[in-house]
């Protein structure tokens, strides 16, 4: 049985290790020198329903990165505008974590390759092709995940944002993604909201050695700093445009949030650096990701799968997908989510069985399942969802799907009928 998976962020990570566990030998590509994507500079955990996201997932035997990440947290259980009982990982240590926990696996790991095209066999794809550096590559396989996301390349940071801002994404070095679902041939699915065509991302890192003493002290005490923006300073309108909705709170414009993940995490899509100069403690303030933090931020949610419930991507026969590919839903632990179900999915249908469904009594299952829905409806197209706020939060609540007490999730896994479900070797 053999799994390939390109992409190699959160979801990609999941994925692989989801179709390991299920005995197959498994193959991930990834365009740049690193694991995790834009979760190298992401970090935030656990806040709102992202709990009974991972706890979920850990009941059913698929919470093996959800323990990595605990064991990595600089803060646990903070509270912030909107969001309360977050982790914040250590942006600067995940990676190296993860690619060692993985290989420990017997993942065939491939850093620095780019699948650039497909070979197909009728509705069917049977190999990748591209390059390694500079070798021409081909790797068969007898199903293939789609966790490519939907960020850049440079040209829609262009045509839909304020251009390329040097994101962690490393476009201009590594090339620009290409998306596994499009070169099959598929009409991809587009976010938009009005005139904006995707979403800009949700936050910047600034360099935490650039700010005062007082906020650095702050940030590794509490792992929150909340500093008010003078009214002559703060910007209007521009959290309508942040692919983390969850965020689009009066609190954001009114005062500068940061989160201590290694960095000081800065919970807008971009903030000028003449004005953040101008707030005290940041007289010096120096972006980390974006470079161009203070003009823009990467543009997401491009181009998208239409998928099925099970992730199976409509209209290829042997193709998944995973992460910000499988729709709008926005985060790491939405990306693990999707991930882990797309590869014990994949080896499901080598071997010809029935996919998993995850049942909408918990709420990864109904994540997955409104999330679809909503994307097939133009105004659907125009929101992005999420376990930690916004409309799908909203949901949770309303359907009493969201709780933080751990023997209580563990019973609702357990009536589902889905306690242990990816630890269980598929025959």
């Amino acid at each position: 049985m053999k799994v390939v998976v390109v992409g190699g962020g959160w979801a990609g990570c999941a994925a692989s290790l989801s179709a390991l566990k299920q005995g197959a030998e498994v193959i991930l590509i990834e365009r740049t020198d690193m694991l995790l994507g834009t979760g190298l500079v992401g970090g935030i955990m656990r806040n709102n329903g992202r709990f009974t996201a991972a706890e979920e997932m850990m009941a059913m035997s698929g919470g093996e990165l959800f323990e990595l990440i605990d064991q990595n947290c600089l803060h646990h259980n903070i509270d912030f505008p909107g969001h309360r009982h977050a982790s914040l990982y250590n942006v600067a240590t995940m990676e190296p974590l993860v690619k060692k926990f993985l290989l420990s696996k017997n993942l065939d790991l491939h850093l620095s390759t780019r699948a650039e095209e497909v070979e197909m066999e009728g509705n069917r794809i049977k190999a990748v092709t591209g390059k390694q550096k500079d070798e021409k590559i081909r790797f068969e396989g007898d199903v293939f995940v789609d966790t490519t996301g939907t960020a850049g390349p440079p040209s829609n940071c262009t045509k839909y944002g304020n251009g390329c801002v040097m994101c962690i994404l490393r476009c201009p070095t590594f090339g620009g993604r290409i998306s596994l679902t499009a070169k099959t041939g598929i009409k991809e699915m587009v976010g938009r909201k009005g005139e904006q065509i995707g979403a800009m991302s949700g936050s910047c890192k600034i360099l935490k050695e650039s700010l005062s003493q007082k906020i650095i002290n702050l940030l590794n005490e509490k792992g929150v700093a909340v500093i008010s923006i003078p009214p002559s300073e703060r910007s209007q309108g521009k959290l309508a445009i942040k692919a983390c909705q969850q965020y689009a709170l009066p609190e954001f414009e009114e005062n500068l949030v940061l989160l201590n993940t290694g960095h000081a995490k800065l919970m807008v899509p971009f903030f000028p650096l003449e004005v953040l100069r101008r707030i005290p403690g940041c007289e010096n303030a120096r972006y980390e990701d974006p470079y161009a933090g203070g003009l823009g931020n990467s543009i997401r949610y491009i181009g998208m799968s239409p998928r099925e419930d099970s992730l199976k991507v409509k209209g290829v026969e042997n193709l998944f997908c995973a992460g910000e590919k499988a729709g709008l839903l926005v985060g790491h632990t939405e990306a693990i989510v999707t991930g882990t179900l797309a590869g014990h999915n994949a080896v499901k249908y080598i071997l010809k069985e029935k996919p998993l469904l995850l049942p909408t009594s918990l709420a990864v299952g109904d994540a997955i399942t409104y999330v679809r829905t909503q994307m097939e409806t133009e105004e659907g197209l125009a929101y992005k969802y999420t376990f930690s706020g916004s409309i799908y939060f909203d949901r949770m609540k309303q359907k009493n799907l969201y709780t933080t007490q751990i023997k209580e999730i563990e019973r609702r896994v357990a009536e589902s009928g889905m306690t242990g479900i990816f630890s269980q070797r598929t025959r």
